[in-house]
């Protein structure tokens, strides 16, 4: 129910921190992490091929996803990691965006085939066979998970890793869909054999709440979209630093698994170039340290107006009106 009600996101955002990003070990959980759940997988698939259970095929599919989405967030880390060219100024941190859609097709596939597979079921009834093995393929799905959650989320405590300890609380949840499908076999066993297709339904729904989380997530990330409060954030540290007299027009945005930030502050307008500079340095020092995932903020100093004074800014006038 927990994973029901609380879909896990498949943002790079969420995936990462740095304690994660600079360990060797963390990295390593990544993909023995990857090496678990995809024979998880593999084993369940060919016990599904033996015994025609689409609830245990969709948890199968549930566990390939998960698994497969590491690939191509490994790669964007990869390309991430390179330095910014004449051509790229920016780097390379937006290839995580390319994994993230890419990561919406995988999981959208997945929910179809499983849904194609158990309404195709409920329409064509048939028996499911060989009930224990789907039982213990149910259990092993639990298994895997299982240990997945306890090995993230012990390695992700040792190095301080918060993005590690909440995907093993993630791998934690998915569990729960391989014991619906022993609910599954159970209710087959008892000689219902609309449990098997039911179950494999309402892991086809739970696919489908991650999805809308997913694509939520990876649309606002194309779209540079932050959370409202790092803006507030940001603001109320900008206006606590000594010589800001106000904070213009500020916007965030990430690239790749980072922060990075434009602001207009307004200083004395009688201040010395050092002296705004110095402002401009200490403002951007504030933000480092108030927003989260900040790595960089570009500072501009306003000077305040003065009686009579033209807008300093008129000559880009008809550039901001077209």
């Amino acid at each position: 129910m927990r994973h029901l009600l609380s879909p896990h996101s498949h943002e790079a955002a969420d995936k990462v921190d740095s304690a994660l990003e600079a360990s060797a070990r963390g990295m390593r959980v990544l993909w023995i992490s990857l090496a678990v759940l995809g024979s998880t997988a593999l084993a369940q698939a060919a016990v599904v091929s033996l015994s025609g259970s689409v609830a245990l095929l969709g948890d199968t599919v549930h566990n390939a996803a998960d698994a497969l989405t590491a690939l191509p967030l490994a790669v964007a880390f990869t390309l991430g990691r390179r330095a910014a060219t004449r051509r790229f100024t920016y780097g390379y941190g937006r290839a995580e965006d390319l994994a993230g859609i890419a990561i919406v097709l995988t999981i959208a596939a997945s929910a179809a085939f499983a849904a194609w597979a158990a309404v195709g079921r409920l329409l064509d009834p048939q028996p499911v066979r060989h009930l224990p093995v789907v039982a213990a393929a149910a259990l092993l799905g639990f298994a895997g998970n299982e240990w997945v959650a306890r090995y993230r989320i012990r390695v992700g405590r040792e190095i301080g890793s918060a993005a590690l300890v909440a995907d093993g609380l993630h791998a934690r949840t998915d569990g729960f869909a391989s014991l619906a499908v022993l609910v599954g076999a159970s209710g087959a066993a008892l000689g219902w054999q609309l449990a098997d297709p039911l179950v494999g339904l309402a892991i086809t729904a739970a696919i489908l709440l991650v999805l809308r989380d997913a694509a939520r997530e990876v649309f606002r990330r194309v779209m540079d979209a932050v959370e409202p409060e790092l803006v507030d954030r940001a603001e109320r540290a900008l206006r606590q630093v000594p010589g800001v007299r106000d904070v213009g027009e500020l916007r965030l945005r990430w690239i790749g698994h980072r922060l990075r930030a434009e602001v207009a502050v307004v200083v004395d307008g009688e201040a010395t170039v050092r002296h705004a500079h110095d402002i401009a340095v200490a403002a951007e020092h504030a933000l480092l340290h108030a927003v989260p995932k900040l790595t960089a903020a570009l500072v501009h100093a306003d000077p305040a107006p003065a009686p009579g004074e033209a807008d300093p800014h008129r000559a880009l006038a008809h550039h901001t009106a077209a």
